[in-house]
Order: structure tokens, then C-alpha cells, then sequence
């Protein structure tokens, strides 16, 4: 399923219902395309993202836009919050999938979904923290503590909750960057000034398609920029997830300006993985690699980056680590065995 290729070029897999299967038709050719005479064999695989037990529950508490899923039993069970990256909506498949592993998870939208803004022009933290005291407050969810887990400008999102928000035990960020990017990061009376970015540094691929890794404007003082999120704020442990061949921003360069701030502040080496061959968009196992798609804020087709081999192993690889992580920092139960994902 990893090498899966979209027949329409520049489109991402996702899964919008989880409450149904993806359905993967196969079939065995008779020589091959197009002059395959007949079919010797089909079948239907079905992948489910609700693992029986799990309960969808659409949360509009307040502001708060979401939907918790909750693993099969009585609880109360480790929470998670997780949030996705600047196209916005609501997106569930990783939700789903982390409560079939015992953790009540909480798939939050933040905008372009129902009554929230159309558009983002700045990240107001009293929101994030609406929803983390949902969780808290939830009698399904143990606390103290709750983890984050966010990609891209959601993994950033997380990191400032991580560094303003009492209460949050644990943080995964996937190819975040650890810094305020094209909007201000805004909590009470702190505002995080935007890094923002110069177009005239925008490459042309030899595809055609856009390369943005570029347009990010330098990180001047590298960890003592004031448009860097004051991650040594954060009380619990934070685990950075970056793919070496991401195109979005230069993820690997991030994590390691990251590290430096946190031990120049007397902080512990935080824990990295840097898969090589990888691209932005990591997913879950199996997921294909979306190496190229519109981006939302140049409304242009651009280069995600990733190959697909190594892409799909780091995919694997890092959800192992997710969940590990989550379960040592949050008190689960880890149970890989039953299922792949």
C-alpha cells in the first residue's frame, strides 16, 4: 500500500470518514497492462481506522471543534491531543488510530472547519487551551498531564502549547520547525513575532514544480531569534520527528537549532530521529508518500520531498516511537502486537 500512485498526479491520500474502511481492490492479470486478456483473481482488502471498541464522540464545547475517540473499556485512559498541519479542517485517521493503542485522543480543528475561521491570520493559544482543559475536565481521560502530538504548523502550535500551557506531560513534533512562521503565535499579553519569508528565493524543480525550502527567511541568532518558540518552558519531555529530504522548511536544521536552545538553557538533549530519504508529509505506516501537492498558502503545486522506500520505513518506524513514547511519558499500556497499526 506504501507505493500506492494516485492516477490523478498531485493529489495526498487521506482519509476523511474513518467510520469506513479504505477499500483496496487487487487483481491478478492474465500478462500485463494493457494487453492482459483476462483476470485470474480478485479480492478486496479492507483497511479500518476504528479498532472494535473505540468510540466517536463530535465535541462542540465552547469553541472547542473536535472529535474524541476513546478506546474500548471503562477508563480513564492517557490523553492525547492531535492537531495537523496548515490546510486546516478536520482530520481524524490518526485520532482513530491512537485510540486503538488505549489513548482517548482528541482530533482538534482549529480552522476552515464548520463555525472557526475560513482562514488563519494569527494562533491565538486561549483556544488550544480551551480544548486541553476538555481533556482534562473529561472523566474518560487520566491526567495530570496530556500529550501533543501535531505535524508541520500543528507540531509548531503544539511546541508553544508545550511552552504556555500548564498540564501537558508529553510532546511529538513532526517536521515542525520551533518557530513562529508566517503568523504570530499569540497567548495573553506574549506575542511571538512571525519569521515570515521571501519569495524571491522560490526555486523552480526540474518538474516544473515549486521548491519552498528556501523562502523561510534566515534564522538569524539562530536559538536566540525572538520569533523561536521559548520551548524551554515546556514542562515534560519533547520528542522531534524530521524527515532529511523535507522541502516544506529544513526540518533536520530546526530540531537541531531546537537542541541547542534547550541545552544552552540548561535543559536536557532532547530526543531526535532524523530519517534520511524522508519528506514532510509523515503519516502513519502505509500511507503512500505524497511527494508533491497544492499548497494551501501559495495556491501552486509544490515539492513535499521523500522517496518512497525510505519515506514508508520512516513511517513505520517513527509510529512505533509515537507510541512508545506517548506510553512511557503518559502511563499507557503499549499493545503493538494485536495490530500493525
Amino acid at each position: 500500500l506504501w507505493a500506492l500512485e494516485p492516477e490523478k498526479p498531485l493529489v495526498r491520500l487521506v482519509k476523511r470518514n474513518v467510520q469506513t474502511p479504505f477499500a483496496v481492490e487487487l487483481e491478478v492479470l492474465d500478462g500485463h497492462e494493457p494487453d492482459a486478456e483476462h483476470i485470474l483473481g480478485r479480492a478486496v482488502h479492507e483497511r479500518h481506522f476504528l479498532r472494535p471498541g473505540v468510540r466517536r464522540e463530535p465535541v462542540r464545547a465552547g469553541r472547542v471543534r473536535a472529535t474524541l475517540f476513546l478506546p474500548p473499556g471503562p477508563g480513564p485512559f492517557p490523553g492525547i491531543i492531535d492537531i495537523f498541519g496548515f490546510g486546516g479542517g478536520l482530520l481524524e485517521y490518526r485520532a482513530s488510530l491512537l485510540a486503538g493503542h488505549g489513548f482517548a485522543t482528541l482530533a482538534l480543528a482549529y480552522y476552515n472547519f464548520e463555525d472557526l475561521s475560513k482562514e488563519i491570520d494569527s494562533i491565538h493559544l486561549e483556544y488550544f487551551e480551551e480544548a486541553l482543559c476538555y481533556m482534562l475536565q473529561h472523566s474518560k481521560v487520566k491526567g495530570p498531564g496530556i500529550g501533543l502530538l501535531g505535524i508541520s504548523l500543528g507540531a509548531d502550535i503544539c511546541l508553544a502549547m508545550a511552552s504556555y500551557l500548564k498540564n501537558i506531560s508529553a510532546t511529538v513534533s513532526i517536521n515542525g520547525s520551533g518557530f513562529s512562521g508566517n503568523r504570530p503565535i499569540q497567548y495573553k499579553q506574549t506575542d511571538i513575532p512571525p519569521l515570515n519569508h521571501d519569495f524571491r528565493r522560490l526555486k523552480v524543480a526540474f518538474s516544473g514544480l515549486l521548491d519552498i525550502v528556501d523562502i523561510r527567511n534566515d534564522v538569524i541568532g539562530r536559538h536566540e531569534n525572538p520569533s523561536m518558540i521559548p520551548i524551554e518552558k515546556a514542562q515534560g519531555p519533547i520528542l522531534f520527528i524530521v524527515g532529511q529530504d523535507d522541502h516544506n522548511w529544513r526540518s533536520e536544521l530546526y530540531a537541531q537549532i531546537a537542541s541547542e536552545r534547550l541545552q544552552a538553557r540548561g535543559k536536557e538533549k532532547p530526543q531526535i530521529l532524523s530519517y534520511p530519504g524522508t519528506g514532510h508529509n509523515i503519516e502513519p505506516p502505509y500511507f503512500p508518500l505524497c511527494p508533491a501537492s497544492v499548497h494551501k498558502l501559495l495556491n501552486k503545486p509544490i515539492i513535499w520531498g521523500g522517496e518512497p522506500r525510505a519515506h514508508a520505513r520512516a513511517q513505520e518506524d517513527s509510529w512505533k516511537q509515537i507510541l512508545t513514547f506517548f506510553c512511557k511519558h503518559l502511563g499507557g499500556t503499549q499493545n503493538i502486537a494485536s495490530s500493525k497499526l
